[in-house]
């Protein structure tokens, strides 16, 4: 029996993969970096997928965007000015404008056409947040931005593609990127990134972790369920000044209340402890995991 649309499979390990029902593509296009294709899902609503890679979904996008953004944003006494790396289709770019006490957020990505795309197919995503006058998009690569930069900031989000071999982001995940995020960090300034897969690559996630930590001293890692991703998904953070794992459920939902953050979906002061507690197996991966570098960068298994 036909069911009536096409499957796109997207493969976690030459093994293993997550099959989606498409009812009909939106956009299909191939920019100078990437592939890009935005489709109309029969489970997840919309979703955006770059070179094959589910990035963000209309059912599911808040619990990435909401993960990745508030722990690091909250633990900042004020957070002024914020540095986003990536994140093109805006949903990363919306949660740090929640917070009333940013004064302006700089948005770096390489691929303009990622960013237009999105704004035309996917607004939902936005939701009007590259028309604030506090936003600065900047088109161009992140890392050469960061060589490059002499402003100073509070917090600086990396939203970018998993490190995969040969990808556009295979080296925004390596000690000589930290190091310059860290140079263009104010005092008290907190680094977050994507970490992948903490299932499927867990030596990945591990080895960001371990590769923040070799440069910050004082780094963490934490996980939330991404259903579209079909995994427990990871983050790692990195601090000169305050440490997000260290804050009570109560300190946060105090912080939410001050800074008039009262719509969000998954975020909240349980959830946050929630987010650090790793399991002991994963933490033993950590700790035993190399430093990437440019010379020896990590990649996802696919």
């Amino acid at each position: 029996m036909s069911l009536g649309w096409k499957w796109f499979i997207e493969y976690q390990t030459p093994n293993s993969a997550h099959m989606h029902g498409i009812k009909s593509v939106i956009y299909s296009g191939k920019s100078k970096m990437q592939s890009i294709d935005i489709v109309e899902s029969c489970e997840y609503g919309k979703m955006l997928i770059l070179d094959g890679k589910v990035q963000s979904t209309m059912r599911d996008e808040y619990l990435y965007h909401e993960a990745l953004v508030h722990p690091a944003m909250i633990a900042h006494p004020r957070p002024e000015e914020v540095l986003i790396i990536g994140g093109g289709e805006g949903g990363t770019l919306r949660e740090v404008l929640r917070h009333t006490a940013v004064r302006e957020t700089v948005m770096v990505d390489i691929d303009i056409e990622v960013v237009e795309s999105s704004k035309r197919y996917l607004p939902e995503l936005s939701r009007g947040a590259f028309d604030d006058g506090r936003v600065e998009l900047v088109v161009g690569d992140g890392r050469r931005f960061v060589e490059g930069c002499r402003s100073r900031f509070d917090v600086v989000v990396v939203d970018v593609t998993d490190p995969l071999e040969g990808g556009p982001a295979q080296l925004l995940y390596t000690k000589e990127f930290y190091e310059g995020i860290k140079r263009i960090l104010n005092e008290d300034g907190i680094v977050v990134t994507q970490a992948t897969s903490v299932y499927y690559s867990a030596y990945c996630f591990a080895t960001i972790y371990r590769t923040v930590e070799s440069v910050f001293g004082r780094a963490g890692g934490y996980q939330a369920w991404i259903p579209a991703y079909d995994s427990m998904w990871g983050f790692v953070y990195g601090t000169k000044g305050p440490d997000p794992r260290v804050l009570s459920g109560d300190e946060v939902d105090e912080r939410l209340v001050k800074r008039g953050i009262g719509d969000l979906k998954f975020y909240e002061g349980a959830i946050h402890r929630a987010l650090f507690t790793l399991p002991r197996e994963l933490r033993t991966v950590m700790k035993n995991a190399p430093v990437a570098t440019d010379s020896s960068p990590t990649f996802m298994p696919i």
